[in-house]
């Protein structure tokens, strides 16, 4: 189980969603939150010294945290911003739009 660590949001993308199939369009955020160093104690699998996470929420969809994991902060960081295969795989349930109303992926 991953220890609490202090961190914060460092970037920040608003969206609107909606669920597929209907027309109400609701807002939601997707937040990177600030890497940090991982420890043995916090994860399953083996790590070298160095490896870090960066925490990305989806502030308003109601889906799970997802957590970014790299070599360093540097990579954690990279892979984190890097949200678009996420969303992908979530317009399976989810349509995204921008603010204008364009569509996230077309």
């Amino acid at each position: 189980m991953m220890r609490e660590v202090e961190s914060f949001v460092v970037a920040e993308r608003e969206l609107l969603f909606s669920l597929k199939g209907k027309c109400e369009r609701q807002r939601f955020a997707v937040q990177i939150y600030s890497p940090h160093l991982v420890t043995a104690a916090d994860v399953s699998f083996a790590i070298d010294s160095g490896t870090a996470c960066c925490r990305v929420v989806f502030l308003g969809l109601g889906e799970s945290d997802y957590l970014a994991y790299g070599a360093d902060t540097l990579q954690a960081l990279a892979l984190a911003v890097d949200v678009d295969p996420i969303l992908r795989g979530m317009s399976k349930k989810y349509d995204f739009f921008f603010d204008s109303g364009e569509s996230y992926f077309e």
